[in-house]
């Protein structure tokens, strides 16, 4: 079979299968069931946890039952204890965080730091009586060998769990939740309780894959089913992953809600007398209807419907460009001033980011809530390592949510705030464009250097990840869909997103997809813009002019050079006073270019990528020259806003006088 029908079939298939999962989950979608089953569901929790809120304390027990399918003995297991990572200042993501990664970094006092323990660790045999392995349990770093770090817990087994077999444990522990560090914690009556349990690594064919916790990664775990029940205050509001299927009220003041979802690869909850719910639905008459929960802050209750819409084009346009949302439901949260709980994903349940004052035409909530609703998609339904491969999808996610915006959310103006952040100003003079704003071009132009994109995430210098990981992957996905055309990459990502949906894919996995449906040989493109630390730099060195000659012609000469080490084809435009216009294609792998012209008019510009199809340029203001400068017009204008700017914030700064 060619290649080309080979593809289209397996992509039919896909397809196919996706719409018949999709379907079928839509229809029990209030209680968190999802049939038939999407992922392996090889790692399922059963979880019973208790929340002091005056003490900030966490009591909790789980029983986990774990299925081996990879093709190795297991003889220990790995738990991740996220929470130790803020214990003290010894730990490996606190040491990270001082470089700068840390977006919430400051100094803890005594009641701010956060720990969990284990009081109780038994594995429980079929029909036999418990084992207890509490004493067994000890603290690993395999990433940086530090003693002092307590995120990664090793257990011996007492004997094998052989590949397809299945083991289960009983695990309590105490923790105390803390003031707010990666959007995890309390400030006030406001709890975001993340990353909060133990729980199981990753076993790979090579073996465990449970990484410390690092400040500037985020998680990977397996799919499974997850029954958990919280104990919270009566009369506090709680959202969650999953459906509340049922809640009692207890004779102690408190109320046990339990929470049930199927086909999830992490839970996370909050819990606040505080929050306003409010609820929407999305419909498509293509994609199954999800029934949407929002919990505002009260000063925020005017901003509902901006929420409601900005979740409903993420499940739009992700859907209908990579494959259906599958279960039926989501809850948005709106975080509680100063938290710094913000912008962050977790499998049905995400939270935004928003102020009591904002503006028509810019986007926030908007953008945050795009950004985080898609997270469902990458991270959510298609599960890479976050550890190791995070670009995967914090990086795709990055370039779908500019997609997105540019959809819907025109003009974009870019704001600004003034006085501790309280008063925005929109720049209506300055649009976001996906190719700069949205893509993060100034971000990625700042660490461009750092690492190669190849390098595995936790590796990455802290303080320039986001750059790398964010940044640059929507700007090579930006430069790819200019290059091939949205119609082929749109393919590419939406068999990728169907073929690698409950699993964990790796760069190998997309590269390999994107070769077969393109049916292009990517890979020069990808060791470039992957496997390669270099920058592009693109410029016209100069363009020369002389003539009239005896015979009535202008000679011209264009020097184009490559002043970066990465190198891809690119375009020279060159154009004449008469009107006419050359496109050269160059190979852009010489240092510099020569291209001489003999016309009847004199030349009087030239530029190099004139469609801005490399977006990963970190200079582009050297790309073009002309022989007629137009800087007084270009002066005038950016004289006249900036002035405009300063007399509103003068304007601004008078009214507090």
């Amino acid at each position: 079979m060619r290649r080309s029908a080979r593809s289209a079939l397996i992509f039919a298939f896909r397809a196919l299968w996706t719409l018949q999962a999709t379907a079928a989950a839509a229809q029990p979608a209030q209680t968190g069931s999802v049939a038939p089953p999407l992922s392996p569901r090889n790692a399922n929790y059963s979880i019973d946890a208790r929340l002091d809120t005056s003490t900030h304390t966490l009591t909790g027990s789980e029983r986990v039952t774990w299925r081996n399918i990879t093709s190795r003995a297991a003889d220990d297991l790995q738990l991740h204890m996220y929470w130790n990572a803020w214990r003290d200042p010894k730990s490996t993501w606190l040491r990270e965080a001082s470089l700068g990664a840390n977006r919430n970094l400051r100094d803890p006092r005594e009641g701010d730091w956060g720990r969990i323990d284990i009081t109780s660790f038994q594995f429980v045999p079929d029909g036999g009586a418990p084992v207890d392995l509490t004493a067994s349990a000890h603290f690993i770093a395999p990433d940086d060998g530090n003693a002092d770090d307590r995120t990664v817990l090793d257990v011996t087994l007492p004997r094998p769990v052989e590949p397809g077999g299945t083991l289960t444990i009983d695990v309590k522990w105490t923790a105390h939740v803390p003031r707010t560090f990666a959007r995890t914690g309390v400030i006030g009556n406001f709890f975001f309780i993340a990353q909060w349990f133990p729980k199981l690594g990753v076993l790979q064919d090579s073996g465990w894959n449970c990484h410390q916790f690092h400040s500037s990664t985020e998680f990977f775990s397996d799919y499974g089913v997850y029954d958990v029940t919280l104990t919270v205050p009566r009369g506090w509001i709680v959202g969650a992953t999953g459906v509340e299927r049922e809640h009692r009220d207890n004779s102690d003041q408190t109320t046990s809600h339990r929470f049930y979802q199927e086909d999830v690869h992490d839970f996370t909850w909050t819990t606040s007398p505080d929050f306003v719910e409010r609820t929407a639905r999305f419909e498509h008459p293509r994609l199954p209807p999800v029934q949407m929960r929002l919990l505002l802050q009260p000063e925020h209750v005017d901003q509902a419907d901006r929420h409601f819409e900005a979740t409903r084009t993420s499940l739009r346009y992700y859907g209908e460009w990579y494959g259906a949302y599958p279960y039926g439901h989501i809850t948005v949260v709106d975080p509680a001033f100063q938290s710094g709980a913000g912008g962050m994903e977790y499998p049905t349940l995400f939270t935004a980011g928003t102020r009591w004052l904002i503006l028509p035409h810019v986007t926030s909530p908007e953008g945050v809530t795009v950004h985080e609703a898609g997270h469902q998609f990458w991270y959510g339904i298609v599960g890479n390592n976050e550890f190791e491969d995070a670009w995967l999808d914090e990086g795709f996610n990055q370039f779908s949510t500019a997609r997105a915006i540019a959809q819907v959310y025109q003009p974009n103006y870019y704001a600004q705030r003034y006085f501790g952040g309280f008063i925005p100003y929109a720049f209506k003079d300055i649009v976001i464009s996906r190719e700069t704003g949205d893509n993060g071009l100034a971000g990625y132009r700042a660490v461009a250097k750092s690492d190669a994109q190849s390098t595995p995430s936790y590796r990455y210098f802290p303080a320039a990840a986001g750059g790398i990981t964010y940044s640059k992957t929507a700007l090579w996905l930006n430069t790819l869909e200019r290059t091939i055309g949205w119609p082929s990459l749109q393919r590419v990502m939406s068999t990728y997103f169907s073929r690698w949906q409950f699993h964990h894919p790796k760069p190998a996995d997309f590269f390999a997809v994107a070769d077969e449906v393109s049916g292009h040989d990517l890979e020069p493109f990808f060791d470039q813009v992957y496997r390669s630390s270099n920058v592009f730099d693109y410029g016209v060195a100069s363009v020369k002019s002389s003539g009239p000659d005896a015979g009535g012609s202008y000679h011209a000469d264009i020097v184009v050079r490559r002043y970066g080490e990465a190198f891809l084809p690119v375009e020279v435009l060159v154009t004449f006073k008469s009107g006419e216009q050359v496109t050269e294609r160059w190979d852009g792998r010489d240092r510099w270019k020569l291209f001489r012209y003999d016309r009847p008019t004199p030349v009087v510009s030239a530029a190099v990528d004139p469609k801005r199809t490399l977006l990963l340029d970190v200079r582009y203001t050297n790309n073009s020259r002309t022989l007629e400068p137009k800087g007084r017009q270009a002066a005038t204008k950016w004289s006249l806003a900036w002035m405009l700017w300063l007399q509103d914030a003068l304007l601004s700064w008078a009214s507090f006088v």
